[in-house]
């Protein structure tokens, strides 16, 4: 501090007063000391009074000549046990000195602060700790799936109350309506089921967050159940209700009647959306069942009625003299009347028609006049000598390019001009090798059905040119066989023509009628010889040709009949139609000694209206009830049933009877 001296000890008591002392040694004699008293309380002995000094005494001191002693210094406190008292400090000169400065004490609110929030920081690490520790490994509290509660509960209780709530309310059938028409679909038949693990999969678990233990605590996590959709499944199942419902789109077409040409106007059809239907079905699903209804959306034909008129008239001008063939010195003649069976005029896609030729087909009567027929080339196939097929090798050989003499047939056509057409030919590999169908297993009788029919019918002449194409095919081991794929198109230049044929639940002449008892010919041949069923739809109505229950429609391009070869060994189909039946027969390598078509009783009978047409194209008939029926087939070997399939249920709809007045 300024201006302060040095600190001095305090002040001895009693060095102010003046002791006895010794003539001798000049020390203060002490005497007379009360009871108790030491010595030592006077200090060392040996120590020279300093308020003592030579000289009279001072005006008014004390008696003896003695100095004066100066002021007392203020009281000290007495010293207490266990705390020190530090020392007041003594100045020898000048003004006192100024205090310390010292710092405030902070206030008490600034103590209790950072206490205060450790201690909130610890209650709300507590309050989220605790509570998550205790939800952790569950399912978050709060989770509802579909208004099922399943917080809390282990991933496996969860899934095991999922199944038993919502697996039974997500099970119940929907009905379809498209129109007037209804159909009740099952869950499985549309490949819908309940995701459990997909499910519970969105549900909060493990170990939770802040934020999901406060939902937890005072709200809920609601969650819309998945679906398993087999997209395959649902897909066919879609398919099979637009097959009841689609009208597509008829583009115009010019064909021949003779040397006629015959136009065909386009008509607007009405197509199932198939997406729609499908999101609509699994929506209806996940309601619980209830009825779902599906639209049609119009089909609007490319082709105009102008585009087909303008195709009669050049379609006229296409066959009104034939068109020269000529190969090297060989020449032959195509005939107007084999032109138009070979000739149609169709959509080119951009609104007009335009002519397509089938040069194959015409070239069946006339090739031998331009390729002697021991250089054709020849596929690889099987012929059945002595009761078992044999093989008949490939051969290559020399041919005419047949897409080639398609494009300039319809070149000519389509821009008049000389009629004659260069052929070129070449050397032509066979379409069927050897490698491709030998060593297969084909060594005896797999399976044979037999469908008979009327004499004498126009159906009658589809029949057989059907079976003529389906003869000598092989089914490799693992293919699926498609009927429609194989024959494609009826064409009236194939050699099919118009008979009767019931399409879409009405009787119709069509190019091709009939063609369905192939069908149900082969369908059987293949449920007999054990192959898979991949695709087949029955007949509308019941008939006493066909077997009841086991039968298969056929319409080009939508109904096809499909089974796949599900052996190790190759299948050769060998096919014999005479005017009154058609025969399909089976070679491989048997693999059942017996197979079984087991029937149920017929139920649910429906009886038939009676109506009247006045259409020109109408087709009487007589009336037939409708009902339902089921057919198991089982398979045996050794004498022992070894498979079993699922029941077939198969729903006739009664023909009404028909009366026909124009």
């Amino acid at each position: 501090m300024p201006n302060a001296g040095p600190i001095e000890s305090p002040t001895d008591p009693f060095a102010s007063v003046p002791l006895p002392t010794s003539a001798k040694s000049r020390k203060p004699r002490i005497e007379g000391l009360p009871p108790g008293v030491s010595r030592d309380i006077f200090g060392p002995q040996g120590r020279q009074d300093q308020g003592t000094a030579a000289g009279p005494s001072a005006p008014g001191g004390p008696p003896g000549g003695g100095t004066l002693p100066p002021p007392p210094p203020p009281a000290q406190p007495w010293p207490m046990a266990g705390k020190e008292t530090p020392p007041r400090p003594v100045f020898s000169d000048g003004p006192p000195p100024e205090r310390p400065v010292y710092e405030p004490e902070p206030p008490r609110r600034r103590r209790l602060l950072p206490g205060l929030a450790v201690l909130v920081l610890l209650l709300a690490t507590l309050a989220y700790v605790v509570p998550a520790v205790l939800m952790s490994g569950s399912v978050l509290r709060g989770t509802r799936v579909a208004g099922v509660d399943i917080g809390g509960l282990t991933v496996t209780q969860a899934a095991e109350k999922l199944r038993d709530t919502l697996g039974a309310e997500l099970s119940k059938p929907v009905t379809v309506e498209i129109g007037k028409r209804k159909e009740i679909l099952q869950p499985e038949e549309a490949g819908l089921e309940l995701d459990v693990v997909g499910t519970i999969g969105q549900a909060p678990s493990g170990f939770p967050t802040p934020p999901q233990v406060w939902r937890a605590l005072t709200g809920t996590t609601d969650l819309q159940p998945k679906i398993g959709v087999d997209v395959s499944q649902l897909t066919r199942a879609v398919e099979d209700l637009a097959e009841a419902v689609d009208k597509p789109a008829q583009e115009g077409r010019v064909s021949f009647t003779g040397l006629e040409p015959k136009g065909r106007k386009p008509v607007e059809g009405a197509m199932l959306d198939r997406e729609e239907a499908a999101s609509r079905i699994r929506d209806a699903f996940l309601s619980g069942g209830g009825t779902v209804e599906l639209t049609l959306r119009p089909a609007v034909p490319a082709t105009t009625p102008e585009a087909v008129a303008d195709a009669v008239k050049q379609a006229r001008q296409a066959v009104s003299a034939p068109i020269t063939l000529s190969a090297g010195v060989r020449q032959v003649q195509l005939q107007p009347a084999v032109l138009a069976a070979h000739l149609t005029y169709v959509s080119d896609g951009e609104g007009g028609l335009a002519p397509r030729f089938d040069a194959k087909g015409a070239l069946a009567g006339v090739q031998n006049g331009l390729v002697d027929a021991a250089r054709q080339p020849r596929d690889a196939t099987y012929e059945i000598v002595g009761g078992r097929p044999v093989l008949v090798p490939a051969r290559a050989g020399q041919g005419i390019d047949e897409a080639r003499l398609a494009k300039d047939v319809e070149k000519v056509l389509a821009g008049g001009g000389a009629r004659t057409v260069a052929v070129r030919l070449g050397a032509v590999t066979p379409t069927v090798q050897t490698s491709q169908i030998e060593g297969l297993g084909i060594k005896e009788l797999v399976s044979s059905f037999t469908t008979v029919f009327d004499c004498c019918q126009e159906r009658g002449k589809n029949i057989q040119r059907m079976a003529q194409e389906l003869d000598g095919h092989v089914v490799r081991p693992g293919e699926t066989f498609s009927l429609n794929d194989l024959v494609g198109e009826w064409k009236v230049e194939d050699g099919y023509v118009e008979a009767t044929q019931i399409v879409r639940g009405r009787m119709a002449n069509i190019v091709g009628g009939g063609v369905a008892q192939v069908a149900t010919t082969m369908y059987n041949a293949a449920y007999f010889g054990g192959f898979d069923d991949v695709e087949h739809r029955p007949v509308d109505y019941y008939t006493s040709r066909y077997p009841v229950g086991r039968d298969a429609d056929l319409l080009y391009p939508d109904i096809d009949l499909k089974w796949r070869n599900d052996s190790e060994n190759g299948v050769l189909i060998k096919a014999e139609a005479t005017g009154t039946s058609v025969t399909i027969t089976l070679w491989g390598t048997k693999r059942y000694d017996k197979v079984e078509a087991v029937e149920s009783d017929r139920r649910d009978f429906t009886p038939f209206g009676n109506e009247t047409s006045s259409d020109p194209a109408c087709v009487a008939t007589t009336g037939q009830q409708g009902f339902t029926i089921d057919v198991t087939r089982v398979l045996y070997r050794n004498g022992q049933p070894v498979k079993k399939d699922p029941k077939y249920t198969t729903k006739y709809a009664p023909q009404p009877r028909t009366t026909c007045t124009g």
